[in-house]
């Protein structure tokens, strides 16, 4: 595959440098109907390391009755082939999640948590207040076996059951992730109703709390086309971390309005007009995608995949 890759232009402010987190083979596959053999996500696991990515989630330690096509956790993390330089964080729900992901040889965990009552309620069977409860001995564990810990905030800017979330309680929940020992904070637009400004205010309420943007990712979705203008504005907020998936993969299990989540593919040509440094191969990423989207059956939601897809066979 031959592609022309988007002039450098850079602009002044701009981090020099963003780490991607790929979540594709967690967030992206979660809510997949068919099942995925668990040799096609080591496959795609390993693709997208030798893209250059080099902070992949691999899966989840969930229960499988929440999450089917992640039951294979176990199998999936210790079949990886770890390349040199790559991190494999996995996410856990509870200190059952946490054990599992232990034994399997994790060294970095991920917490979910809900900056909204209802989300909590419906994702985690917990109130609000309750979450932190039951995440503090999973992160003191955690700390205590070496691992690190990044936590993830959802429903950072609208809520399917309850609307517009107050920007002060999404500050408050993601300052006690932080205060009970997470290193990173991801916040998340589960169900992509935010806008650039929304992301701007947000991160200047998590500024004025004292929370530096060295402790910040962000984690948008693409439902309604705003996840690159999003990822615009904290760029310019000084925000240096971002998720994205492979192909624009993801949804949410657990609120059926969210879709796919920030194509890695269309996050790395962002950058690269910018001038920004990622480190990823984008001819090797398109293919990938490609790939995967016919082990899925249908065509990658990335707007990039789409358009420079038609110059190779995606093998």
């Amino acid at each position: 595959m031959t592609l022309d890759l988007p002039e450098p232009v850079a602009e002044q402010g701009l981090p020099p440098s963003v780490q991607i987190v790929e979540v594709g083979p967690r967030d992206g596959l979660q809510n997949e109907k068919a099942s995925i053999p668990a040799a096609v996500k080591l496959e795609f696991i390993d693709r997208l390391g030798a893209a250059g990515l080099r902070t992949i989630e691999a899966t989840s330690f969930v229960n499988p009755a929440w999450v089917p096509q992640l039951a294979d956790a176990t199998e999936v993390f210790t079949g990886l082939g770890k390349r040199p330089g790559v991190r494999y964080p996995v996410l856990v729900p509870n200190l059952r999640g946490l054990q599992g992901a232990l034994a399997a040889g994790a060294t970095e965990i991920a917490v979910f948590a809900s900056a909204t009552r209802t989300f909590a309620e419906k994702n985690l069977a917990s109130s609000l207040d309750g979450q932190f409860d039951m995440f503090a001995p999973v992160i003191e564990q955690a700390l205590a076996a070496g691992l690190t810990v990044r936590g993830y905030l959802s429903m950072c800017y609208g809520d399917p059951w309850e609307g517009r979330v107050p920007v002060d309680q999404v500050v408050a929940a993601g300052r006690r992730l932080l205060d009970l020992g997470c290193g990173e904070l991801s916040l998340g637009d589960t169900i992509g109703v935010g806008t650039a400004g929304q992301v701007t205010a947000l991160l200047a309420a998590f500024a004025a709390a004292g929370v530096t943007n060295d402790r910040l990712a962000v984690h948008f979705h693409d439902t309604y086309g705003q996840a690159l203008s999003n990822t615009m504005a904290a760029l310019r907020a000084g925000v240096s971390t971002v998720d994205a998936a492979a192909g624009g993969l993801g949804g949410c299990p657990f609120a059926k309005s969210a879709t796919g989540n920030l194509a890695t593919e269309d996050l790395v040509w962002l950058l690269t007009g910018l001038g920004i440094e990622h480190g990823v191969d984008l001819d090797a990423l398109v293919r990938t995608s490609v790939w995967m989207a016919g082990q899925l059956g249908r065509p990658s939601p990335s707007a990039v995949v789409r358009a420079l897809a038609g110059s190779g066979d995606g093998s």
